[in-house]
């Protein structure tokens, strides 16, 4: 009998992998992003606290107008600069970056370069 498993449980277990290795610290804390089919999530997390210092996706109203679909590269890249801008607010200059088990390619790498542009250093 062949074990068959969808996308998701595979990107979950990738991203627990990785988890072992990567951990956010109250200087450097880790930015995770998680995307479904519409919507891109970020968010910048504490480990050791265990808090989210910083949020921000589509569907926040700063870039819900400006987008009218929230999950192609556009959207994303208006998330990256969102989650920047807030993280310089609250004095996060760097962070771990935490792709979630996706590969680094499309929506998430234009959150990744438009984050760096506005100023997050990871």
């Amino acid at each position: 009998m062949i074990n068959k498993q969808n996308k998701n449980e595979i990107r979950v277990r990738k991203h627990l992998r990785v988890r072992k290795k990567i951990n956010g610290t109250q200087e450097r804390p880790r930015m995770n992003v998680f995307r479904s089919l519409k919507n891109i999530y970020v968010q910048i997390i504490d480990d050791t606290n265990g808090n989210t210092l910083v949020s921000a996706s589509t569907l926040d109203s700063a870039i819900k107008g400006k987008v009218a679909n929230g999950g192609n590269k556009e959207a994303a890249k208006e998330v990256g600069k969102l989650i920047a801008a807030k993280a310089i607010e609250k004095g996060i200059k760097q962070v771990v970056f935490d792709r979630g088990g996706y590969i680094y390619h499309g929506r998430v790498k234009e959150l990744a370069d438009s984050a760096r542009e506005a100023g997050l250093d990871f």
